[in-house]
């Protein structure tokens, strides 16, 4: 996919978490730009989209899955970078029990680790 239709598939994706979490754009539609709002709902939005990309096993973030997924979606030029960023932050998730603060921080490290090719819904 191209990084466009990345970002295409992810509206649904958005829609159905906004909904699921009780959150807003004005909470969550800048997190593309590194803007992470630090609430609960926020974080169990990113949760909740990791968990429909298919990259929670068990309650837990999936350093495998994550890289799988990024192989089967991620446009060429951006999957080395991209894969780089989840090895650099793959033990964040390790410091949190809660999925929601597991998803919201490893997210966070994602962008701060290469804002350039991070992509969200």
């Amino acid at each position: 996919m191209t990084r466009q239709q990345l970002k295409n598939s992810a509206k649904m994706l958005k829609k159905t978490c906004m909904a699921k979490n009780d959150v807003t754009e004005d909470l969550i539609g800048d997190i593309q730009k590194g803007k992470f709002i630090e609430e609960r709902n926020v974080m169990c939005y990113i949760a909740c989209i990791y968990q429909m990309s298919q990259i929670v096993k068990n309650n837990k973030l999936s350093y495998e899955a994550s890289l799988k997924q990024v192989d089967m979606m991620y446009p060429p030029e951006l999957k080395t970078s991209v894969k780089a960023s989840i090895e650099n932050c793959k033990d964040i998730s390790k410091k949190y029990a809660d999925i929601c603060e597991a998803s919201y921080w490893t997210a966070k490290c994602l962008y701060e680790d290469n804002p350039k090719d991070f992509i969200f819904a």
